[in-house]
């Protein structure tokens, strides 16, 4: 039996005004995944446990199949796995933004998808200046980047996504509490040495946003998950262009294949993913986990006519692609589940059950008319536990 998990990243949606009251899943064309609603099983799933913030690191934690109630202590720790930065006790990752602001507001959580070559360089001119005495920078993807320091109570910082206050004066979300002080002086910093920098005096004259500032959040500590393998008794791989996601994937054991062309964006090579997936599949791996970032990088934007167009690419550029390859098996599954819903009316992450879609050979239907957040209501099955769905997945058989 082989398996392929598809995970578009915030695909689900509430209510838009602008689409007459439906959601983008229920405007966009993605008849792919409305075969796999239709034929196969339909439900909910609450990949966000009561408590905890709804985020990627969190939701994809739940999908992965691991209880976040358990091994949760942060997001920036998992992306510092994925770049094999090996947390010591004592120290606490944050993941570090570069963004725009203007005006006292915060504009941008990504400086207009800043390039990752833009963005190392100021990583590197802050680390000139602020690496040593326990500080250390490290450049991610994109605007995505990693701060580490030494000192246990900056576990216990108040931090604010900065895409949960796009539009609003960000003063009054700036860190607080323990090793507060120190953060806001690194931030002060960073905007004066962003201010003059040769990238951003680029960006300005080619009409982008620069990035004014870097922004901390998503602190923890060092974490460690039971191989999937052991616990899954599956050999498993993951594709990914973002470090959150490849980072849960490293430390529990998976495969990380590296897919040329992949951004987390929306010019990422769609197609590639499907293809690396299935040839994973040749190769010996009995489950592949797919996840893309454009549908909940179109939410953050606010511009649900680009969400509309991620789902469909996600629909005719993988799924499609996907379901093809996956005949040449006698017995396979496939399940279409996002981490989290994200919304473009006011452009973050919620805390919502989401819709799930699977489809294994042999299994009965038990679906509905198709893949959307109205069509999978009527639908019984329910995991109150979101982790607990891939125990199910991997039971088809």
């Amino acid at each position: 039996m082989k398996y392929i998990l598809v995970l578009p990243d915030g695909v689900s949606d509430v209510p838009v005004k602008e689409l007459g009251g439906k959601t983008p899943l229920e405007v966009a064309k993605h008849p792919n995944l409305d075969w796999i609603a239709q034929q196969g099983i339909t439900g909910w799933a609450h990949t966000i446990p009561s408590g905890f913030p709804p985020g990627s690191d969190v939701g994809c934690m739940s999908v992965f199949g691991y209880d976040p109630r358990k091994y949760h202590t942060g997001r920036a720790p998992l992306e510092a796995a994925a770049q094999g930065i090996v947390l010591k006790p004592g120290q606490v990752a944050f993941r570090c933004n570069t963004l725009t602001v203007e005006n006292s507001t915060m504009m941008d959580h990504s400086a207009d998808h800043i390039t990752s070559e833009e963005s190392h360089q100021l990583i590197a001119a802050i680390g000139k200046r602020l690496n040593g005495n326990g500080v250390t920078y490290y450049p991610g993807v994109s605007y995505r980047h990693l701060m580490v320091v030494e000192g246990a109570e900056y576990a216990k910082t108040q931090c604010t996504p900065p895409h949960d206050i796009l539009g609003k004066p960000y003063a009054e979300h700036l860190p607080s509490g323990p090793g507060a002080e120190t953060l806001r002086r690194h931030m002060e910093e960073a905007a004066a040495i962003f201010k003059e920098h040769p990238v951003n005096q680029a960006r300005i004259q080619q009409g982008k946003r620069p990035a004014t500032m870097t922004w901390f959040w998503g602190q923890g500590t060092a974490v460690s998950f039971p191989p999937f393998q052991q616990a899954y008794g599956k050999k498993a791989a993951c594709i990914s262009a973002v470090d959150i996601v490849r980072g849960i994937g490293r430390l529990a054991g998976m495969a990380i294949l590296k897919v040329p062309g992949i951004t987390g964006y929306f010019d990422t090579n769609y197609e590639g993913k499907a293809d690396y997936a299935l040839k994973a599949l040749d190769e010996g791996f009995d489950l592949v986990v797919v996840h893309i970032e454009s549908t909940d990088e179109a939410g953050h934007m606010g511009d649900v006519q680009k969400k509309i167009q991620a789902i469909e690419d996600v629909d005719r550029r993988v799924v499609s692609r996907l379901l093809q390859g996956l005949k040449q098996h006698p017995a396979y599954g496939i399940l279409v589940v996002p981490d989290h819903p994200t919304s473009v009316a006011i452009r973050t992450h919620l805390a919502d059950p989401v819709p799930f879609a699977m489809y294994a050979t042999g299994v009965a239907r038990a679906g509905s008319t198709g893949y959307a957040e109205t069509a999978v209501k009527a639908s019984t099955k329910r995991f109150e536990q979101g982790y607990e769905l891939m125990s199910w997945f991997l039971s088809q058989q």
